[in-house]
């Protein structure tokens, strides 16, 4: 029987492969404002400082004894362990724990946490090849482009598909970087681009496991690779993204290639990033925000009778859990955000843990959170009313969370998580010098010094 091969298909799309080639290959060092370079060292930094801090977690320990099987070569660290693996191997283990405590980095626009496989990737490979934090400012910067660009122009069909767009976008985002830093003229680079382009990588049916964080590590060690095949001749489709078969085209019916090519080189997506004050998926960030000043208005959990959360759809749908029952899911419950936020005043990752996510009283008071739907809330925001045993209700609406772009962390703030997660692994004083580090990067002579600052002294 004959197939119907016939597709809806944008067979006049513009050559997006070769045009961020292009950009990736030719955009002069530092080709951006004071602010931009900027927001590239505290996307840096706080990637580093979440990788450190979930070193210790069961993920990472399972994550690295299957690539301890493989017997790798000790060319890159493993942050926060006394451990070197392979330069891919480490791009997927310090990918992994970027994203184990969900406490990464996010461009609103797309929700994708664009330095855990962009940053992992090319640490590992600045790390072997010693090159220069100039040369990784300039590739995170170009590497987060890349993803979040291709993010914004299928966003948010390629989501609602049911992709993870961090792991699916962040495979080019790492192949754009790791092609920078090797140099690659235009021609190899849209060979790494791609390749990477038959990678994407993550499903949203993973969230609230170990596999969730395992996209961005995958995302890196893929785009990583791929910049090392395409600088040793290896070939792919120059038309890999845009093709009415390629990659975009693929795994989403929309594509609008302007948001790949308006402004770029003079616009910078890393501009529109975010950092998470909460250890949790973004959409629960404005219902924590709405408990915790509850908490500073004097309600307490004893005296709440009933907490009613109004928040749109998007909340409910990837945040609904309403029984978590370990750490992973409560990640994705807003109900345990809500009462997080009430009991504590702040929800980082000791309050997603799972001795803290099973212990009673946290049980009681998620089951009083009646969360329900309303779509002229916007999805960063929440309305939250508490109910109290005296009959007395007080009500906060928040309109933009601690940490979205409209009401920033400081750098004080992001220095303070970085000692939260870092304290416990290196100690406050090495984790002090490792922060400063981090702020001077982008003039660093290579990154030793910050890898060797990652790494736990000997007991």
């Amino acid at each position: 029987m004959a197939r119907n091969t016939q597709v809806t298909a944008d067979h006049n799309a513009p050559a997006v492969t070769q045009i961020l080639a292009k950009f990736v290959a030719t955009h002069p060092s530092k080709g951006w404002s004071d602010e931009v370079d900027l927001e590239a060292h505290r996307t840096f930094m706080n990637w580093l400082g979440c990788a450190v801090g979930a070193t210790g977690h069961e993920a990472a320990d399972a994550a690295l004894a299957a690539v301890q099987v493989l017997q790798p070569a000790a060319q890159a660290s493993v942050l926060g362990r006394a451990t070197k693996v392979d330069m891919a191997s480490a791009a997927l283990l310090n990918g992994i724990t970027s994203h184990t405590f969900d406490f990464d980095d996010t461009h609103l626009k797309t929700i994708i946490h664009p330095a855990g496989p962009v940053a992992s990737a090319i640490l590992a490979l600045a790390e072997h090849q010693n090159y220069s934090g100039r040369e990784v400012i300039d590739a995170l910067v170009i590497g987060i482009d890349v993803a979040c660009r291709v993010g914004n122009a299928m966003y948010p069909d390629h989501y609602d598909r049911g992709w993870h767009i961090t792991g699916s976008t962040g495979t080019l985002g790492a192949a754009a970087a790791c092609a920078r830093l090797l140099k690659l003229n235009e021609q190899q680079t849209a060979m790494a681009l791609g390749i990477a382009a038959s990678q994407p990588i993550g499903m949203r049916e993973q969230f609230g496991t170990m596999t969730k964080p395992f996209h961005p590590g995958a995302a890196a060690r893929a785009g990583l690779m791929s910049a090392l095949m395409a600088q040793q001749g290896f070939t792919a489709s120059p038309k890999a993204l845009e093709a009415p078969r390629g990659m975009m085209q693929t795994v989403s019916i929309k594509n609008d290639w302007r948001e790949i090519t308006h402004e770029l080189g003079e616009r910078f997506e890393i501009s529109f990033n975010s950092y998470k004050p909460f250890a949790c998926g973004i959409v629960i960030h404005p219902s924590i925000d709405a408990c915790a000043q509850l908490r500073a208005k004097g309600v307490r959990p004893e005296q709440v009778q009933r907490i009613d959360l109004r928040v749109h759809s998007l909340v409910l749908e990837l945040t609904g859990k309403k029984e978590p029952v370990d750490g992973l899911q409560a990640k994705f419950s807003v109900y345990h955000g809500c009462a997080a936020g009430l009991t504590f005043g702040f929800a980082a990752e000791e309050e997603f843990s799972d001795h803290i996510v099973t212990r009673d009283d946290m049980v009681a008071l998620r089951r009083k959170v009646v969360a329900t739907v309303d779509d002229s809330i916007d999805e960063a925001s929440a309305d939250v009313t508490a109910t109290l045993t005296d009959g007395s209700k007080v009500h906060v609406f928040v309109e933009h969370a601690i940490g979205s772009l409209q009401n920033p962390m400081t750098q004080a703030l992001l220095e303070g998580k970085f000692h939260g997660l870092s304290d416990p692994v290196l100690g406050q004083e090495q984790t002090t010098a490792l922060i400063n580090a981090c702020w001077a990067i982008g003039n660093a002579a290579n990154v030793q010094s910050i890898v060797q600052l990652a790494t736990p002294k000997a007991p």
